[in-house]
């Protein structure tokens, strides 16, 4: 795996147009297939402490309209739909999109997080579980300021993505991005977000046992 240097002086590693290509082409084919594995081995995974973190920090009286962002095969689509909110899915996997809109019957976007178009001040809340570190660090400021664009003032942002120390390369035949929570903190308020609360999954166990880390942002004033 190839290393991203956290020295603030430094720049994200950077790679071209035919790169990114390759890196969305390799990740995308992985689930593609594995989607049925995946899909059986997460179904039962508790992740009620990110759906409550999300939803408790969206102001306003529900229900609310969601964007879960690279929301494979629609695990937690059916939940937020089953609480009645207006859930939005998007994914790069053709085969996710499939089972995503079968099993939760949402309407569910086929797009890369490269390339996607997402319309302005739609949503009160995006639910990035487990997808927002396959984002090469080079591009990630434009997709967070995307992210931002299309949530309504004040909207929320939910992440969940596995911590290191700012490692960066292929982990298999995934682009994955390790970041430590400062690092990932620089990224997010670049893009005009503020803090609310940041917790390392799963709960109740060492810190060393914890591999995840979940932030909640709000969007501010860019």
């Amino acid at each position: 795996m190839g290393n991203l240097n956290s020295d603030p002086d430094k720049r994200p590693l950077r790679v071209d147009v035919e790169q990114l290509h390759r890196i969305s082409e390799l990740t995308i084919a992985h689930y593609d297939r594995s989607a049925e594995i995946y899909r059986d081995g997460t179904r039962g995974h508790d992740v009620s402490q990110n759906y409550g973190s999300l939803l408790d920090a969206i102001e306003g009286d529900p229900p609310y309209s969601i964007l879960d962002l690279g929301c494979g095969p629609g695990r937690d689509l059916n939940h937020f739909r089953s609480l009645g909110h207006d859930v939005v899915g998007l994914d790069g996997s053709k085969e996710f999109v499939g089972m995503a809109r079968s099993y939760s019957g949402c309407d569910v976007l086929h797009q890369d997080f490269l390339n996607m178009t997402l319309p302005d001040g739609r949503f009160d809340g995006v639910f990035a579980n487990a997808s927002l570190f396959h984002v090469p660090s080079s591009e990630l400021p434009r997709v967070l300021l995307e992210l931002a664009a299309t949530l309504r003032p004040r909207g929320v942002l939910f992440c969940s993505n596995p911590r290191g120390h700012n490692e960066e390369g292929y982990s298999g035949d995934r682009y994955s991005c390790f970041f430590d929570f400062d690092t990932w903190r620089n990224y997010v308020t670049a893009a005009g977000f503020r803090g609310v609360r940041h917790y390392y999954r799963p709960p109740e166990l060492p810190r060393h046992q914890q591999p995840w880390l979940a932030t909640v942002w709000r969007k501010g004033s860019m």
